[in-house]
């Protein structure tokens, strides 16, 4: 990581040394060692560049750092919150009444060492707050946090490598192994794919396979990065009052494309891919190294009551979580109840929600109790949602998954995303 503009610095100059090296590398003639040269190269390139990435998108304040979601994160969000706050090390030890020389050795070693006085106190001078919103990842539960810290952590032959080559995301080629590709696939990108290094926080019945999840966000990533390149997707200002504006697209024509089309408008990536075997994935929130945030659907469930729940859950993250975290990304499956004892997909889902149907709303639909087509149609109406989404929350509400199934727009939302 980096510390201060002297890094920051050091670290571009070692970029531009390692660039030239490899433009300039010259093959020897023996294959595997020409390419392990190379993809050493490209692995310090990938490195360096993450780190610059990262030390910039903090100091423009594209990421807060006001809180952490545990203790074991604070020493990161106490550095990552001093660079935030355009805050030099010199400046935060003449705060603390520290030598400067102090303050260095405790970020160089994460705050190893230091008292829980003196991490209260320096989270006090940064307004710097813990808030434990999940008790961990045991081995037998879904709900799971994910992170890999660089791409030394990875494993490269666990990817899905024949599902990806299946799906065209890698090339398959003679003499280059699929773990080789699945490899190349990340360093080729040069410093793109660190976002997909992010923690993961998955929340869901099922346990996931991490590589798979890590395989789907790259590729996504990708996508995102496409759309963005082309010039269509505005910039984000971290707005979010046009969400009713959003829900009446409900009533619309091709609604999910429509929304796809006007969030761009918001600065806001929307990517359809499908889930991989092994992710039992719905839906995912993420942040662009540009910035922009992207929302990932899978359409696992082919529904417009699901596609705009779980774009509205996703949108949650992005307005609620995704920029006051420690680079956190958010995937979801979505099953039949809430996110109970975890505070953040409480959170989403109570906001989705109410951004689709207010509570004031809500308490005034006769359907509630008639549970007719009729009822929900006519409540829709006088609403302005579409009747699938009124039909979702009835179903869900009184624990019916049999009631209003004729109304949850069956088969319509993959066919708007057809090319």
């Amino acid at each position: 990581m980096i510390y201060n503009e002297r890094q920051y610095k050091s670290a571009h100059k070692q970029f531009e040394r390692l660039s030239e090296s490899l433009s300039s590398f010259k093959p020897s003639g023996v294959d595997w060692l020409d390419l392990a040269q190379v993809n050493a190269f490209e692995s310090q390139i990938l490195d360096i560049k993450s780190e610059i990435k990262e030390y910039e998108l903090i100091k423009e304040g594209k990421i807060s750092y006001s809180e952490c979601s545990g203790l074991s994160e604070l020493p990161k969000a106490l550095i990552c919150a001093r660079i935030g706050l355009g805050l030099t090390q010199k400046g935060l030890a003449e705060k603390l009444g520290i030598p400067t020389q102090q303050l260095q050795r405790y970020e160089a070693s994460n705050y190893m060492g230091a008292s829980l006085s003196r991490l209260i106190s320096v989270a006090d001078a940064l307004n710097v707050k813990v808030r434990e919103t999940w008790s961990g990842a045991k081995a037998d539960t879904a709900d799971s946090v994910f992170c890999w810290n660089s791409l030394e952590n990875i494993d490269w032959a666990l990817f899905p490598a024949k599902e990806m080559v299946k799906r065209g995301w890698i090339k398959s080629k003679v003499g280059i192994s699929a773990v080789e590709q699945v490899k190349k696939y990340f360093l080729s990108g040069g410093g793109h794919y660190t976002p997909a290094l992010h923690r993961k926080k998955f929340h869901g019945e099922n346990k996931p396979n991490e590589y798979a999840l890590l395989a789907w966000q790259a590729r996504v990533l990708e996508l995102a990065r496409e759309e963005v390149g082309s010039g269509i997707i505005s910039e984000y200002d971290h707005k979010d009052n046009w969400l009713k504006e959003l829900a009446s697209l409900t009533q619309v024509e091709n609604g999910p494309l429509a929304a796809k089309k006007f969030l761009a408008e918001k600065g806001i990536v929307l990517v359809i891919e499908k889930h991989l075997p092994g992710t039992y994935l719905d839906g995912a929130a993420m942040v662009l190294e540009t910035g922009q945030p992207v929302v990932a659907l899978t359409l696992r469930y082919d529904r417009l009551d699901n596609f705009w729940f779980v774009l509205f859950h996703e949108l949650a993250h992005i307005s609620l979580h995704i920029f006051d975290s420690l680079q956190m990304d958010y995937f979801d499956e979505e099953g039949d109840g809430e996110g109970e004892g975890d505070l953040i997909e409480r959170e989403a889902d109570e906001f989705a929600l109410d951004a689709l149907i207010s509570n004031e709303l809500w308490n005034s639909c006769v359907s509630r109790f008639s549970m007719t087509p009729e009822a929900v149609r006519l409540d829709s109406e006088r609403i302005g949602i579409h009747p699938s989404i009124l039909a979702g929350r009835i179903r869900k509400e009184s624990n019916n998954y049999r009631a209003l199934s004729e109304l949850l727009g069956h088969g319509k939302v993959r066919i708007c995303f057809e090319e």
